[in-house]
């Protein structure tokens, strides 16, 4: 038990209307009768020293990522770190370099198609590479990272302009983290990074910018299986890019850098020939400028659209993107990427989750209402989190989705603060608010900490009837398991496993699918 699980577990424990004395009686019964054995004491002390060594480990490897990435691309070239780590030690670990090698692509079956290594993968190639090694792992953790500590160096001048460029990428992560699973916040938090870039570190170009999403062609599939819907741009684009179709039988390189997976440069679009120009007002003669297309990969390194920019409003001569730009341009549509897939997997939990209510509602008639929140982190140092209120179900069918921000702070809410408790503590909570009866639910994500929060109401009953208590811890249980399987499908070393043929269909249906899914094997396993 950590802390607040500790105290949620005494609170439930003595009930709310205890004296001081009696709690005082409890506390000190607690300290003379707990007792350790010393091999708990040597148990619990080596299990505090190991989790603090992977932390510090952690900050290390992430700290040495950032400094071979001095372009903030999100990605390292693996045959480039695979050179270097071959002259560890005058080359005698080669063998050793191998068989990590070997078991990292085994892991991140990407990796040999693609040859980037993200922060995560980074980090295991190391640690593989460690166990290869005789002797203690910390030890020889220790070596690799003071060794390729050693292999780059970095001015002055490159290390303000990373640190710079790290923020902007930091931006668009939090505004995915804090943005109630809205789409627009990141859109901003993207075009600001990268026109702030351009300015700052590209000699002051004037840049549009845009992101097409691959869709299904339902509207002519006679002109290719697959469109590019472009869903965000520059605000001087919009009138031409926002929500335009490009199809493959249209002049463009973007299809090209999504099959070909890497980025297009067009550093003089006049000259090129096949690029198509949304801007019809602007003359021929105007034409003239740089366009760079970027695929957007998720996780598994699989595209799910582009990333463009272009210089045609810029009237300099001087405006082609070089080496360094690109390389930003890049971590800025990994940063996307997580972004994009992070908000796709809190809409799928949300999906979810009114699937799960709608089994509910019919079969626990005494539930009055839910609310579901989802635990965002705090903005600046005041508060550490906050609840987005996303979703009220009730009874007699009725939803409201909370399009305009909901947020519950802990010191502001001091009659909810049941809710944070079970945030705090990722354990369920009962109580009662003002004579009406409250269940705190929390909805775990992968570490065991709470992702979101079920607030369920039952009214000025104490309790649920049995039979609608068991359905209700059915649907809690299926419905973490469906919010887990989610979670799992974002990482980038899960591949996904579909059991119902429904299951393949790539939309928010499966995230209800999924709920039914579990469903239906807990059913299959009690026949």
């Amino acid at each position: 038990l950590n802390l607040p699980q500790f105290v949620q577990l005494m609170e439930t424990f003595v009930g709310e209307d205890i004296s001081l004395p009696t709690v005082k009686r409890l506390i000190a019964f607690i300290k003379e009768e707990y007792k350790q054995t010393e091999e708990e004491k040597i148990e619990q002390l080596e299990k505090v020293h190991r989790i603090s060594r992977l932390a510090q480990r952690k900050l290390l490897l992430e700290a040495l990522f950032k400094k071979w990435d001095n372009n903030a691309s999100g990605f390292l070239d693996l045959e480039e770190v695979d050179t270097v780590l071959s002259t560890f030690k005058e080359g005698m670990e080669k063998e050793a370099l191998r068989k990590a090698k070997k078991h990292l692509c085994c892991r991140y079956p990407q990796l040999s198609r693609v040859g980037k290594l993200s922060p995560k993968a980074f980090q295991t190639f190391l640690e593989l590479l460690a166990s290869e090694f005789p002797g203690n792992e910390d030890e020889a953790i220790d070596n690799l990272v003071e060794f390729l500590t050693a292999s780059v160096e970095q001015s002055h001048m490159k290390c303000l302009q990373s640190l710079t460029r790290r923020k902007w990428l930091y931006n668009i992560q939090q505004a995915a983290e804090t943005s109630g699973a809205s789409m627009e916040p990141v859109y901003k938090a993207v075009f600001k990074a990268l026109t702030q870039d351009a300015e700052t570190h590209g000699d002051n170009k004037k840049i549009s910018a845009y992101i097409a999403l691959l869709e299904e062609n339902q509207l002519s599939p006679e002109r290719g299986q697959i469109l590019l819907h472009y869903v965000a741009c520059t605000a001087d684009d919009a009138p031409y890019v926002l929500n335009q179709i490009l199809y493959r039988d249209m002049k463009g390189v973007s299809f090209a850098a999504v099959e070909e997976g890497k980025p297009i440069h067009v550093p003089r679009v006049q000259l090129h020939g096949s690029i198509h120009f949304w801007n019809y007002d602007r003359p021929v003669e105007e034409r003239k400028g740089s366009l760079l297309v970027l695929p957007l990969h998720d996780a598994r390194w699989r595209a799910f659209g582009i990333l463009g920019l272009d210089t045609l409003r810029d009237q300099c001569e001087k405006t082609i993107f070089l080496t360094h730009e690109i390389s930003f341009y890049q971590g800025v549509s990994h940063a996307f990427s997580k972004a994009y897939h992070h908000i796709c997997t809190l809409e799928n939990v949300l999906q979810m989750t009114v699937t799960a209510l709608d089994w509910l509602y019919p079969r626990a008639p005494s539930i009055h209402t839910v609310i579901t929140y989802l635990v965002e982190p705090g903005k600046d140092k005041t508060w550490d989190y906050a609840l987005r209120k996303m979703l009220t179900t009730d009874n007699t069918g009725q939803k409201e989705i909370h399009s305009s921000p909901v947020l519950l702070l802990r010191k502001e809410n001091l009659l909810r603060d049941y809710l944070f408790k079970c945030t705090d503590s990722s354990q369920v909570i009962y109580t009662s608010v003002c004579g009406e009866y409250h269940i705190a639910v929390p909805l775990r994500d992968l570490s065991g900490q709470a992702l979101g929060i079920f607030d369920i109401s039952i009214g000025h009953h104490q309790k649920l009837p049995p039979h609608e208590h068991k359905d209700l811890q059915k649907m809690l249980k299926m419905a973490q398991a469906a919010c887990s399987e989610t979670l799992k499908m974002s990482l980038e070393e899960t591949e996904p496993t579909y059991v119902l043929e429904a299951e393949h269909i790539a939309n928010l249906r499966h995230a209800g699918i999924l709920f039914h899914r579990f469903m239906l094997q807990d059913l299959r396993e009690c026949v």
